[in-house]
């Protein structure tokens, strides 16, 4: 089953497409650009959305859900924020047999009718801070589409929070950007730079935006997250206002913040080899699967009812799933679970049956290297352990690839080559001008100023200008 896989040094957007298909993650729709997420992608989502939304209550976040058609006029209230989005809108013009009196949008993003609730339940001081955030789906019109990383409609989820003053809102933007780092790395295993987004990158309508950036297994960066301070130019537009402490009214300090099913994406590119998934042991929908091997019929009730044991034994300990798929031979069940990136693979026979202990393969090392033998006596003992250690390796070695890819340079000749392949590190001082021809002649953006700087000056890598910032380059998805 492996060998269909396209190796990824050969093509790896062919690889990827044909990856997301093998490993039944998701399909394409009859409908052009969308896609049906099939059951083990699903849940794979599922485990992404529980750990965040975990998080999410963790920091004082509750749940709602607002609707999926939004009047066009509360679009046009925010200036910079139709533009921005215009060329992604889908519109709805007839309802009922009849034309709407006002067309609808179905949302590509929920600020607008979030902000005409807020103002109407805000009212006071004592009704801050608002922190919501909905589970949802959005659909912006994209004319080029790949699986998980671009599609017309996606799930995400999406906070708003309303808050009284600038520096309440500005730490709120911050902290959600950490609860997203802190996901990435300890579940996804997907080493991530924080930073801030330049002018030309930001989000329509935001005084600032930062993300999260993952270096996927081609050298190209996948913007995973993304929290943005809005100041108060949502509050002016949809009139959000309270009367503060001192009884005179003040408009309300806004963000927004969100992570879509492109973190699907995301783990499949940042880990995936040439045998299919390798999928993080925290977010596997599946971390162990048990294979039965026999030859003689006469073997196989005793090594199925062991298998079964085992199973039952793991229960609440571990996410395991016993393969007993007649007519497939073990090789076969062990290229299919390899391509669907199961963490380990427990192999039991006759021989193990009677020696009491398993073969465990870790698929994060192939061959003889990752195979170790347990007794069935200490699987719910080491198995958990061995799970952690799979993860924790996962992410060193996601650490190692993305760190060893990223190179600082000091000219723009340097620039042009470090993005080939990676990300590089430089200077930066330029504007909107410069970046919009960096993107021009090299395909790279400013993927973000990071959170951690060096500290002192240097000279723009574009412009030759002072610099008192550090910018990211690369070239994105």
């Amino acid at each position: 089953m492996a060998d269909f896989l396209t190796p990824q040094q050969e093509d790896f957007s062919k690889w990827y497409n044909e990856i997301v298909q093998k490993a039944d993650l998701a399909d394409y729709s009859p409908v052009r650009g969308s896609m049906v997420i099939k059951p083990y992608g699903y849940t794979l989502w599922e485990r992404i959305r529980d750990e965040l939304d975990l998080r999410f209550k963790e920091t004082g976040h509750v749940n709602a859900y607002f609707p999926l058609l939004i009047p066009m006029s509360f679009l046009e209230k925010e200036t910079e924020h139709v533009e921005g989005f215009s060329p992604e809108l889908a519109v709805v013009t007839h309802g009922g047999g009849a034309e709407l009196e006002e067309p609808l949008v179905v949302r590509p993003t929920s600020e607008t009718i979030i902000g005409h609730m807020y103002a109407k339940w805000i009212q006071s001081y004592r009704d801050l801070p608002v922190l919501i955030n909905q589970w949802a789906n959005v659909v912006r019109w994209e004319m080029r589409t790949r699986l998980f990383l671009r599609t017309t409609e996606f799930l995400w989820q999406e906070g708003h929070t309303a808050h009284a003053t600038q520096q309440e809102a500005v730490e709120e933007t911050l902290r959600m950007l950490d609860v997203y780092t802190d996901f990435a790395v300890k579940e996804a295993a997907i080493p991530v730079i924080q930073g801030r987004k330049s002018e030309s990158e930001k989000f329509a309508g935001a005084i600032a935006s930062y993300t999260i950036e993952a270096m996927m297994k081609d050298g190209k960066a996948l913007q995973s997250g993304t929290s943005h301070f809005l100041g108060q130019n949502f509050a002016r537009a949809f009139d959000i206002q309270f009367l503060d402490e001192n009884n005179e009214k003040q408009y309300a300090w806004t963000t927004s913040w969100g992570v879509s099913t492109r973190m699907v994406g995301a783990v499949v590119m940042c880990h995936g080899d040439d045998q299919g998934l390798v999928l993080p042991p925290h977010l596997a929908p599946i971390q162990v699967v048990i294979v039965p091997i026999w030859r003689k019929d006469a073997e196989r009730a005793a090594v199925i009812e062991a298998a079964q044991k085992i199973k039952t034994q793991l229960k609440g300990i571990v996410r395991a799933e016993l393969d007993q798929r007649e007519g497939l031979s073990p090789g076969w069940k062990f290229n299919d679970w390899e391509m669907r990136g199961v963490p380990l693979r427990i192999e039991i026979g006759p021989r193990d049956v009677a020696n009491q202990s398993v073969m465990v393969a870790r698929r994060d090392i192939p061959g003889r290297e990752g195979k170790v033998q347990i007794a069935m006596a200490e699987l719910t003992a080491c198995l958990p352990a061995l799970l952690e250690s799979v993860q924790a390796a996962i992410y060193a070695r996601a650490l190692a690839f993305r760190d060893s890819h990223i190179i600082d340079v000091t000219t723009y000749g340097e620039l042009k080559e470090a993005v080939e392949t990676g990300f590089a590190r430089a200077w930066w001082a330029g504007g909107t001008a410069d970046e919009a021809a960096i993107k021009e002649e090299c395909k790279a953006t400013v993927r973000c100023i990071p959170t951690d700087q060096p500290g002192g000056s240097g000279a723009c890598v574009y412009t030759g200008k002072p610099a008192a910032e550090v910018a990211i380059f690369g070239r994105s998805y």
